[in-house]
């Protein structure tokens, strides 16, 4: 089984959105995956609620039967789209996959 993890920190206002707005909108598309791309085994989003200066926004918990299954999770086009939202509001982006 293969988990994956992003976690971001977030700019603090986009297209006239401020950072809490944001933070939502991305917890909400990316929780919507679930059921649409097959290869999620689990998915969940946290929004951090102890904010410091080493502290990410908002971090994505995922697993995947294998490699190939986390690769046609990332090709997806659900997965994408929501990509082109989180792209540009985003400052800032860490991700660890391992294989348990």
């Amino acid at each position: 089984m293969i988990t994956h993890i992003v976690c971001w920190r977030v700019k603090e206002e986009v297209d006239g959105l401020g950072k809490p707005e944001l933070l939502e909108k991305m917890k909400s598309d990316l929780e919507g995956l679930n059921g649409q791309i097959p290869e999620i085994i689990s998915l969940s989003v946290g929004l951090n609620e102890k904010p410091g200066d080493a502290a990410s926004d908002i971090v994505l918990m995922s697993t995947f039967a294998d490699w190939e299954a986390l690769k046609r999770y990332v090709e997806h086009p659900a997965h994408q789209a929501v990509v082109g939202f989180v792209s540009r509001v985003v400052r800032e982006r860490r991700v660890v996959d391992f294989e348990q």
